[in-house]
């Protein structure tokens, strides 16, 4: 299935391509012919994770630092990736997260989850669609999402609202930009441990015993990830539109990771508030 030609002549962009899941799906791209654009907001991030990548495959990757909270400077950041010849396909990775009481949330905290998570893909998807749909270039959107679209997610609401809200972007355009050629689809990964993820959704006291809340006694393996999304910008899943693949072994059907907050103690919480304000 995965032949070595399978994404050849085909440039990908990837949101949060300079770390953790999105450099992962990178690489992968790039190992089955893509050449790569990489964005998020450090350039140094970036070149690191670009030097890498072209190092192991020999892949083309061009990055562009840009915060795709601004529609502006998404919209600079696609005109310079287009620039260099037309993109077939957007990844939208970038988002960001952190585990809190919801009544303590401030409107700016909120945001800062909301503006990368939701508004950032949707600008994001707008400039490339854009431009497809009025060259007549067909393209492919696929938008890494999580299982709290189905079960909701405790203490990460801002999060499960947003992602829930990108499931929604990517059904209502699968059937409006179908017929020009644009295709959409999701994945909702599970547990994916990555350096950012464990530092903000797994502070200590939590419990992180897989083996037990895991129907495969295990969290995901980025290369598992990375093959599903490679599969789904391919030309193998041209009939796929409009759907979210979940790969997180069944646990969602379990539960919805949250259920270990609800014993935190009063002192916990303010302990975990107290850590977030000094960094």
């Amino acid at each position: 299935m995965f032949q070595s030609d399978l994404l050849a002549a085909r440039r990908v962009l990837v949101t949060g391509g300079g770390t953790g899941l999105g450099e992962a799906m990178a690489r992968r791209f790039a190992e089955l012919g893509a050449s790569l654009v990489l964005t998020g907001r450090r350039i140094d991030v970036l070149e690191t994770a670009a030097k890498r990548i072209r190092d192991e495959t020999g892949a083309p990757v061009q990055t562009i630092a840009c915060d795709i909270r601004s529609a502006d400077a998404v919209e600079a950041m696609v005109e310079q990736a287009w620039a260099q010849g037309p993109l077939d396909a957007l990844i939208n990775n970038a988002a960001a997260t952190f585990i809190a009481q919801t009544e303590h949330l401030s409107a700016r905290a909120a945001d800062a989850i909301l503006a990368p998570t939701l508004h950032g893909a949707m600008y994001c998807t707008l400039s490339v669609g854009r431009r497809w749909i009025e060259a007549s270039h067909p393209g492919v959107i696929l938008g890494i999402l999580s299982t709290s679209t189905i079960t909701g997610r405790a203490f990460t609401v801002p999060s499960a609202m947003a992602k829930s809200a990108h499931l929604a972007m990517i059904r209502s355009l699968a059937v409006e930009w179908g017929p020009k050629g644009v295709r959409l689809v999701g994945i909702a990964p599970g547990p994916f441990p990555t350096t950012g993820a464990v530092g903000q959704l797994r502070p200590g006291g939590r419990d992180d015993d897989l083996s037990r809340r895991n129907p495969l006694g295990r969290p995901g393996e980025h290369i598992e990830l990375a093959n599903l999304a490679s599969y789904l910008i391919s030309p193998q899943a041209g009939y796929i539109n409009g759907e979210m693949i979940t790969i997180d072994g069944g646990m969602h059907l379990r539960t919805s990771g949250a259920e270990d907050l609800l014993g935190w103690s009063d002192e916990q919480w303010a302990a975990l508030r107290e850590k977030r304000g000094r960094t």
